[in-house]
């Protein structure tokens, strides 16, 4: 989908595309600014110690970026089945039993994808962690915004979650869920504030010096 098209979508009454598929394209474009870097980087003499994982970079991040995409997409297939169930008749015990099965079916699909979303974001950050070391110094502010997008990916994706699985009845499942989403959150937070911290100060002694 067109920019454009996408984010007159996202700002529409419409239930999609919504929070799920704007936190995968903030990852994508945390992914797309981290291959901007790597391809600064890449071939100059100044990082030549630093080329082997330079061009691995640049090959993770565009799988991962794709990814994304692929994730924001995913999130609408799964959205609108769930969005049809909470419309099922539920008048007759049958109805009921038969709208609580399929509710807890398309709950869990619509929690696993935010779920992959945030493993994405994290292994991305894992990268940008390495290009913060390793890229070029002139690129040096792009890793630190690519954080905070990749950043965004991941505790928005936590919210996609939650709002899911705290509609589960399955409590031992939507606890295995939760607990799962906020160890990524930990993690992933954890990590891109770490950079996000190495890159303002990098920047903040430059201008000092």
């Amino acid at each position: 989908m067109e920019l454009e098209k996408f984010l007159t979508e996202l700002s529409s009454g419409a239930p999609v595309p919504g929070g799920g598929g704007a936190s995968a394209l903030g990852g994508a474009l945390g992914a797309a600014l981290g291959q901007m870097v790597a391809n600064l980087t890449a071939g100059k003499k100044k990082y030549v110690q630093w080329e082997a994982d330079i061009q691995d970079y640049l090959k993770r991040l565009e799988d991962l970026k794709v990814r994304f995409l692929r994730l924001a997409e995913e999130d609408e297939e799964v959205f609108a089945p769930l969005a049809e169930a909470y419309r099922l008749p539920a008048g007759t015990e049958e109805e009921r039993r038969h709208k609580e099965t399929v509710m807890e079916e398309r709950l869990l699909n619509a929690s696993l994808v935010p779920l992959k979303l945030m493993e994405t974001a994290v292994e991305t950050l894992q990268i940008l962690e390495g290009l913060e070391e390793k890229g070029s110094v002139m690129a040096v502010s792009d890793v630190g915004v690519a954080v905070q997008f990749a950043r965004t990916a991941v505790t928005g994706g936590a919210m996609n979650v939650f709002i899911n699985t705290k509609s589960m009845k399955d409590r031992k499942k939507a606890g295995q869920l939760n607990c799962r989403a906020e160890q990524m959150v930990l993690e992933g937070t954890k990590t891109a504030d770490s950079i996000y911290d190495r890159v303002t100060a990098r920047l903040c002694r430059e201008q000092a010096g």
